[in-house]
């Protein structure tokens, strides 16, 4: 499958929290961690576990960066 999305980060999933409709996923990338919010029903679908290995996509109209 090709995507469009730019930023592609490889990473590992470090925690699953699944909610009633939401689910919190958090991602180690390179010592750094990234969270997504996802739909429960996604992360089901997904079958998505601690120490997964996954690719994060960011495809986002705005994106902030600091100093």
């Amino acid at each position: 499958m090709q995507l469009s999305t730019r930023n592609q980060l490889a990473g590992t999933v470090t925690n699953v929290k699944l909610g009633t409709i939401m689910s919190e996923i958090t991602v180690d990338v390179g010592g750094q961690t990234v969270t997504a919010a996802i739909t429960r029903s996604s992360a089901e679908e997904l079958q998505l576990a601690e120490g997964d290995n996954v690719t994060v996509l960011i495809k986002a109209t705005e994106v902030m960066l600091g100093k």
